[in-house]
């Protein structure tokens, strides 16, 4: 299907003066993965990310194109940016469905959820809106669980094992998220879709039964203190 062109890692580091992140993962030589994340990484908000159904985040090498066509800024756009631990190839929202079972090195994993751009995007790329930009793209990226332990290094082919449901690829489950396209049935098969993470099974829940938004718009904006704050500036190494 595709394959893994680098592998990333990395630990929270300040964006700002009070915002920890761990967008800008760095290469290393390769993953030592584990039921519930990356051995030796981390995240800065445990309740958003990483744990079971977080525990790798796939961001297509092929998305960078497009960013830097839109903003050719040098040394922005490079694996690792949006914080994946996978930069792929070959792969991408519109290929992947949601309970693929995919072996790759010697791990096995299951697509389990795409992503959901928050406010941080904003400050790491310096663009007030970019965690909108990134949902309307649809280059969100997604996540896998790991099925199997293993390890992964650059170059890792990603096979394609097993594909429960193939009418629910990652782009349409966005699609019916972000965009609301979809229908009562989509809604109830989304509901009850046994290979979605329990948490976006819960938000088509609550929208089939109460009609509720997607989520909490401040998700998108930067919160106002952090608005004005001045970047962080890493120290040399």
């Amino acid at each position: 299907m595709g394959l893994v062109r680098q592998v990333l890692s990395g630990r929270p580091r300040e964006l700002r003066p009070g915002c920890l992140s761990s967008l800008g993962r760095q290469p290393v030589e390769r993953l030592s993965v584990e039921l519930d994340g990356v051995l030796g990484d981390a995240c800065a908000d445990a309740r958003h990310h990483g744990g079971p159904e977080k525990a790798l985040h796939v961001y297509p090498f092929e998305h960078y194109t497009a960013w830097h066509a839109r903003w050719p800024r040098a040394g922005l756009w490079r694996p690792g940016a949006f914080g994946e631990n996978l930069s792929t190839q070959g792969v991408d929202e519109s290929s992947q469905c949601i309970g693929d079972v995919l072996r790759i090195g010697s791990t096995l994993v299951q697509v389990s959820q795409g992503r959901m751009p928050c406010w941080k995007l904003n400050i790491a790329f310096g663009q007030p809106d970019m965690a909108k930009r990134v949902q309307d793209s649809g280059r969100m990226g997604w996540y896998l669980r790991v099925l199997q332990s293993g390890a992964i290094e650059a170059g890792d082919v990603i096979e394609l094992l097993a594909r429960p449901h193939p009418t629910w690829s990652l782009a349409r489950v966005q699609r019916c998220l972000f965009q609301r396209a979809h229908s009562p049935a989509d809604l109830a098969e989304l509901a009850e879709l046994p290979a979605l993470s329990p948490n976006w099974r819960e938000r088509f829940a609550r929208r089939r039964n109460t009609d509720e938004p997607e989520a909490d718009p401040r998700r998108l904006l930067t919160p106002t203190e952090l608005v004005e704050s001045p970047p962080v500036v890493p120290s040399p190494p």
